[in-house]
């Protein structure tokens, strides 16, 4: 379980303006691309500006005077340029939706492709249902600002500084009279933006918590439903989307409250123009195709105006969605390979534990001490303990899931920090106390750990763990679908899956963590059997609640507080009539 609450938000860092520039970069395999979308838009605007002069022209040269033919000529080149700036504008969506769609691709698969690559230190301080909301809700959140924003926010710009000069160039007066309300607005957005960009942030943390505590809810509705926890559930989720929504609101009221206030300045401006306008041409200081030109440009003036705000807008939601994505990505993995590490060679099956101490917080309570032990190669090894005794740290250590506080672990005579973790994990088999089966087919699930795998191996291994009779049974066989954690097979059943699984892998080291702990006794004797061939050859670790599973071990050590107190085999520890013993007689409760 991560140990964040579901009404906590992660302490973050102050914004970075530098996580857009870090977005990006991901444009660049893209430019070429770009660069058209970008000399479209151009394209685009130039014949939008061109219409209102094009009816200045025709109303003071031809409208006029009564000169039809120029006036058609006229009107046939302004239908030329609106078709041109709609064909412009329809292929620059087309180029950049797709750009859009690719990179908030790119980003996802690398969000995806690091998280794999991450410390289980890592899952374990952040719920799953938050990593999930920054792969697809914090990207998705940039697709808007790719496809449209960078590029409009360009020929905004480029569209502003053009009509202001084309203004001008008509009438200077006019225009600086119906400009003079535009620091107004400069002045609102720049008191509204910091709090409108904490805003989305906080909107950002509170929709990672409902969703987080959505896939919690999923994972464990079983247990919701048993222990009739479903109102007290549904009014958990109903606060968390209070409080989302809440702020929802509060953000979007902010950010859209901008839009009115445009609004009215811009009227305003319209409205210094008409007054002022009217006034110059009744004393024959503007043309009325000047006018009209100026009242049609000081409308097209304010629009880019407006999708710069919008663009803000955009760019504080997909800045918050960039900081938690970058979050993910800035986060190092706490295991890797040390510089020069080596590939592990071929592993015969020795293993040492000298001196090793682990915890799994810093400075927390130790969970191994001094833990020193010696493991020939094909020696089966049982751990016993009660729980938290550490048995499965010793497996988590030995695999590199974890790293040792102090002292070291050889396998072989190599420290296993001193080998590269890929051509370790691969020669370690692991079946795991959590069963867990993927969505997709029987053999899909049973390959997962050998994807080279033909289907007569896969069939094999399931028969060496007596797995092939109920699989046959099935409907499709070994190519039946199932759902994802195996909701259609029982807990024995995705057991003997996960044993054949880690069976097909052909692992030199095999690692049992409470392997048969949900199967039927008659099924359990059947895997014993298969357990004993398997075993042959491989060192291997078993744990297990079900004492008699390990009564053919070669050793058996006996776990306490993270300290071995044992040590021997079935026999020897009986006869010590210690820990172990205890442990026996209460399980059995007979003499033996």
């Amino acid at each position: 379980m991560a140990y964040n609450r579901y009404f906590e938000d992660e302490e973050m860092e102050n914004l970075d303006p530098n996580n857009i520039k870090r977005i990006l970069t991901y444009l660049k395999p893209y430019k070429y691309k770009v660069a058209v979308s970008l000399l479209l838009m151009a394209t685009a605007a130039f014949a939008d500006l061109l219409g209102p002069y094009l009816t200045k022209v025709a109303i003071d040269s031809y409208i006029t005077v009564g000169d039809y033919q120029g006036l058609t000529m006229i009107s046939l080149l302004y239908l030329a340029l609106l078709a041109l700036n709609g064909l412009a504008v329809r292929y620059r969506v087309l180029i950049m939706s797709k750009v859009g769609h690719q990179v908030v691709r790119n980003i996802r698969q690398h969000l995806f492709q690091h998280i794999q690559r991450l410390s289980f230190s890592y899952f374990d301080s952040i719920p799953a249902g938050k990593i999930i909301v920054r792969v697809m809700n914090n990207v998705n959140s940039l697709q808007n600002l790719l496809e449209n924003g960078l590029i409009n926010i360009i020929t905004d710009v480029f569209r502003f500084l053009a009509i202001l000069i084309i203004m001008l160039n008509l009438d200077l007066r006019l225009t600086l009279i119906s400009i003079t309300v535009m620091p107004v607005l400069i002045i609102i957005i720049f008191l509204l933006k910091k709090k409108i960009r904490i805003g989305w942030r906080t909107v950002q943390k509170k929709r990672s918590n409902m969703n987080a505590y959505i896939h919690e809810s999923l994972t464990g509705m079983q247990i919701t439903q048993a222990f009739v926890r479903e109102k007290k559930n549904s009014g958990i989720f109903s606060d968390l989307q209070t409080d989302y929504l809440k702020n929802w609101m509060k953000t979007v009221m902010m950010s859209h409250g901008i839009f009115p206030i445009v609004l009215l300045i811009n009227t305003t401006s319209v409205i210094l123009m008409y007054l002022f306008g009217i006034n110059y041409l009744n004393q024959n200081l503007v043309t009325i195709g000047t006018l009209i030109a100026l009242l049609q440009y000081i409308w097209r003036l304010w629009q880019p105006i407006i999708d710069i705000s919008n663009f803000y807008n955009q760019v504080l939601v997909a800045n918050s969605a960039a900081e938690r994505i970058f979050d993910v990505l800035d986060t190092e993995p706490d295991i890797t390979d040390l510089p020069g590490a080596v590939t592990m060679p071929p592993i015969q099956g020795e293993i040492k534990f000298e001196a090793v101490n682990f915890s799994y917080q810093p400075e927390g309570e130790l969970i191994l001490k001094d833990m020193n032990f010696v493991v020939k190669p094909g020696e089966t090894i049982a751990f016993v303990g009660a729980t938290g005794a550490g048995k499965s740290t010793i497996i988590n250590l030995m695999t590199r899931f974890y790293d040792i506080d102090q002292g070291k672990i050889l396998i072989d005579g190599h420290d296993i920090q001193q080998v590269k973790i890929e051509s370790l994990r691969k020669q370690i088999g692991v079946m795991m106390q959590d069963t867990f089966i993927f969505s997709g087919t029987i053999a899909d699930n049973i390959r997962y750990g050998n994807l080279e795998a033909e289907r007569s191996d896969i069939e094999k291994a399931a028969s060496m763990v007596y797995a092939d009779s109920f699989i046959r049974e099935m409907e499709a066989g070994y190519d039946t679908e199932v759902n994802e954690r195996g909701s259609r097979l029982s807990v024995g059943q995705r057991q003997l899956l996960s044993f054949a699984r880690t069976i097909l892998s052909d692992p030199k080291i095999l690692i049992l963590d409470e392997a048969t702990s949900s199967i039927d006794t008659q099924t359990e004797i059947l895997v014993q059997k298969a357990t004993q061939a398997v075993l042959k050859g491989r060192t291997s670790f078993v744990i297990a609640h079900r004492l008699s599973t390990i009564r053919n071990a070669d050793r058996i050590m006996v776990l306490e507080a993270g300290e071995i107190i044992e040590n021997g085999t079935h026999a020897e520890l009986m006869a010590q009539q210690g820990h172990y013993y205890d442990l026996y007689m209460a399980q059995y409760n007979r003499v033996i």
